[in-house]
């Protein structure tokens, strides 16, 4: 991948402007939007987990890859601040729904593309072609296999029963994963048994929310919980890690996968995820790059690398995440987790999900 360094630093310089500025920015982003033989990427992954892909699709079609790095939020206002003068062609971020939340915010725009439909499964794209999933990841139980019987979990809802009483850590409501997870519930149990499972869940907290996935998963394993709910990426890459006391972690900890009866509908996944911009003047190389990350081998390097699941099907996890074992996903639509995204918000205030 060719990075044009005037570009990254144009884009630095334009994060530190007011938006009484933002007619310079208007200025000079124009000029990048309009080469024909690039593209130009904002993406909430960090520069490790998708420049490979992306430098073997410039070598590949001959393309260049304009990469900006930062979090999904600050990239996300960037490109509402931004509007038509965004010199963005394609946001690339995680989770169904801050996907939601880009093309709420009117700045990604519809693409219909067979080669896409063929290749991600509908439930896992947006409903109106906004987005496109590029990997998979699973929010699920893990426990300190010293205090818990895999025996004595089964489903999230059972996470509300009393017997977890000062059991469980979790992250706050603020952090969109939970709320994912919430959003995807009430659409499984209904708005008020949602609402009695988040009061029984928080109830049983051993201390207040805090930290993020990974601290969650050092907590179980240091003993301050027995059990919590992360993402099984978080969990791989302290398997994959370099570090011995990140391993200890890995080591000391087990992974369980709810609601996996015939009758239930599956873990709960959600995506990492890209969708082309309102803004966009490359739209059709935009449009080979989201193809060129779904493709085979593609799929299998991106999965690799995050630890994460491919989209595609056919294409086997990495082998990292194997001891993890096989698993029932849920089939719902993460469009709908956008859509109840509010709600969930409501909720989790209601029941006080701090």
């Amino acid at each position: 991948m060719r990075l044009q360094t005037s570009f990254v630093s144009r884009f630095a310089h334009s994060v530190r402007l007011s938006t009484i500025a933002l007619a310079s920015v208007i200025s000079c982003s124009s000029f990048y939007a309009t080469a024909s033989d690039e593209v130009n990427v904002y993406s909430a992954r960090k520069e490790a987990l998708i420049k490979p892909a992306l430098d073997r699709f410039s070598n590949d079609t001959g393309i260049t890859v304009n990469l900006i790095t930062g979090s999904a939020d600050a990239l996300l206002r960037r490109l509402q601040v931004e509007g038509d003068a965004s010199p963005a062609d394609l946001f690339v971020t995680v989770d169904a729904g801050r996907l939601f939340r880009a093309k709420d915010a009117g700045v990604l725009q519809p693409i219909k593309d067979a080669e896409l439909e063929s290749a991600i499964p509908a439930n896992l794209r947006d409903s109106d072609d906004y987005w496109f999933g590029l990997s998979q990841r699973a929010r699920v139980i893990f426990y300190n296999p010293k205090k818990v019987e895999a025996t004595e979990l089964s489903t999230y809802e059972d996470l509300a029963d009393p017997k977890w009483k000062g059991r469980i850590c979790t992250r706050s409501s603020t952090n969109i994963y939970n709320q994912s997870l919430v959003a995807s519930m009430i659409d499984a149990d209904g708005k008020e048994a949602t609402l009695e499972w988040i009061k029984g869940f928080i109830g049983n907290l051993a201390r207040p929310p805090f930290g993020g996935d990974t601290d969650l998963l050092k907590a179980v394993a240091a003993g301050v919980c027995d059990i919590t709910l992360a993402n099984t990426y978080y969990f791989g890459r302290l398997g994959q890690s370099s570090n011995p006391k990140d391993n200890a972690v890995y080591d000391a900890l087990a992974l369980f996968w709810p609601n996996q009866q015939a009758d239930q509908r599956g873990a709960h996944v959600n995506v990492s995820g890209a969708g082309v911009t309102a803004s966009a003047s490359n739209i059709d190389n935009a449009i080979k790059l989201i193809r060129y990350l779904t493709n085979h081998e593609s799929q299998v390097w991106y999965a690799d690398v995050n630890n994460e699941y491919p989209v595609v099907e056919g294409v086997l996890p990495p082998k990292s995440l194997q001891p993890f074992g096989e698993f029932k996903a849920d089939k719902l639509s993460l469009s709908v987790l956008g859509d109840n995204n509010r709600l969930a918000v409501e909720l989790m205030d209601e029941a006080g999900w701090k």
